[in-house]
């Protein structure tokens, strides 16, 4: 979850808001390319229409367009001039980045097979999230609180500002100022990385070739430069969204809907009702007018990845179920976020940034506003090495970026999220209504701390003392029975990161 990182898409002309957030969300992929896990196929349903009609019958309308109110500086590839850096990607991550590096008189070039497209994806943030980045104009609509439907007899008021983020007004600011500060542009995909002691080449698909002192992969999940030497036992958030025209809809005007976990919906469905008690999927909404709704049913997490297909089935029975008949859909996006598994190996000649390090968040799948809060921390470790008359290269350059990015106490409140996702794992509909009922109503500072990743080592302990007291006694029993095995599991992990 972005802040549930979900994804729309650049807005209609009257439409000038965005959803996704930046904390709990899922930084949602509308069409990464990567390698999917085995659904689990078997949970297929026949989809039933009604007097409401059925959304997925209708075409998206609107199509990426790419940027040109930029005129960025394209790397001359003849003339082979020296480079400090070379950053492999143009999202979030790579151009926030670009700019920090070569605001301190780095060389940098960014190198994306589009570089002025538009990002396949949006994103929402917690507003004090963007707000202490000084990004607070990045924002195309807010609403005041967020909303939690546990059951169909509770629901949590959140009095914590949500919004959404204008994608198009974000890579202009990032654009911009890479331009300002120097940063050279190359379109093309990067085929193939090499290295030598003090120096490393990237071979481009147009056959061009580059030389930096540190390759930085900011790829997003599908890369394969960044080594693993640990099996990639990632949990998977899913989601269907669409931004629709609605006859009405019976959502707050000033409430984002965060989660809606009841099942109501599913009376008519038993085949369905019974998978959702397995593998439950909630509604995150954003409404913008009365007529204008951003609706997606999300898989908060499951490994493997729960079958599109089923998502969209129960996405089809809850819209008919709240009589929200769709006009026509504006866009359309499928997202699915790796959660979890290992960190990169630490260090090594690649640096990684963003979705191939590991920056998502576990438990929730945020990862957008991180990534741009630790774009300057990376941006200082980069500049110390490369920045002064030392030029600090080779494998002590790859130790101090690394662990630049991931010292040890960051390392260990991950292994704690990872834990936190591995619990969710285990629970079955009852035990996740249970889980958030306690969990929203903790210390604001203890959950919006741990969805917006900022608690230390010691407060993630306290924040789990206080779950415990506030969890019903069914949720106990849960976390008694089921913890136990992913709790060893984060101990023996802390103990070997702290060696």
């Amino acid at each position: 979850m972005e802040a549930l990182i979900t994804p729309l898409s650049t807005p209609s002309p009257s439409l000038s808001h965005k959803h996704y957030s930046s904390s709990f969300s899922p930084l949602t992929t509308s069409t990464c390319s990567f390698y999917f896990p085995k659904p689990n196929n078997y949970l297929t349903h026949r989809v039933h229409t009604s007097k409401y009609g059925n959304f997925l019958d209708f075409i998206p309308e609107n199509k990426s367009t790419p940027i040109d109110d930029v005129d960025i500086n394209w790397v001359d590839p003849l003339r082979k001039a020296r480079l400090d850096v070379i950053i492999v990607g143009a999202g979030p991550a790579g151009l926030c980045l670009a700019e920090r590096v070569a605001r301190q008189g780095v060389r940098v070039c960014c190198v994306d097979p589009d570089p002025l497209s538009m990002w396949p994806n949006n994103y929402g943030s917690w507003v004090d999230e963007l707000s202490s980045l000084g990004l607070d104009s990045c924002f195309d609509k807010t609403w005041p609180m967020a909303c939690v439907h546990v059951n169909e007899h509770k629901t949590k008021y959140l009095d914590r500002p949500y919004g959404r983020i204008n994608r198009k007004m974000l890579k202009m600011l990032l654009l911009e100022g890479c331009v300002s500060n120097g940063v050279k542009f190359h379109k093309g995909k990067v085929w193939k990385i090499n290295h030598q002691e003090f120096e490393s080449s990237i071979v481009c698909d147009d056959g061009n070739e580059f030389k930096a002192s540190l390759i930085v992969d900011a790829s997003g999940f599908a890369s394969s430069f960044v080594e693993y030497d640990k099996p990639r036992n990632h949990g998977y958030q899913i989601a269907h969204g669409i931004l629709a025209e609605v006859e009405d809809h019976p959502f707050d005007l000033d409430k984002m809907l965060l989660m809606d976990w009841r099942d109501s919906h599913l009376g008519n469905e038993p085949d369905l009702r019974v998978q959702n008690s397995r593998l439950p999927t909630f509604l995150y909404a954003m409404p913008f007018d009365s007529n204008l709704v951003f609706l997606e049913e999300t898989s908060l997490v499951s490994r493997p990845v729960l079958s599109y297909k089923e998502i969209k089935s129960r996405m089809v029975a809850r819209l008919r179920h709240m009589g929200i008949k769709v006009k026509r859909v504006i866009e359309s996006e499928k997202c699915v976020i790796p959660m979890g598994g290992p960190l990169p190996v630490i260090p090594q000649p690649v640096m990684g940034f963003g979705g191939t390090t590991g920056l998502a968040h576990p438990s929730t799948g945020y990862m957008v506003t991180r990534t741009l809060a630790l774009a300057p921390v990376l941006a200082e470790a980069i500049t110390e090495c490369l920045g002064s008359t030392r030029m600090i290269r080779g494998q002590p350059l790859y130790h101090r970026v690394w662990n630049g990015l991931w010292p040890i106490e960051r390392r260990l409140t991950r292994e704690y999220y990872r834990f936190g996702m591995e619990t969710l794992l285990k629970l079955d509909l009852e035990g996740t209504r249970s889980f958030f009922d306690a969990f929203f109503d903790l210390n604001p500072e203890y959950w919006h701390g741990f969805l917006s990743s900022r608690l230390s080592l010691m407060e993630l302990a306290m924040l789990s003392l206080s779950l415990f007291g506030h969890s019903s006694s069914a949720s106990r029993f849960d976390i008694v029975t089921k913890c136990p095995v992913p709790l060893a599991k984060m101990m023996g992990n802390l103990v070997v990161e702290s060696i």
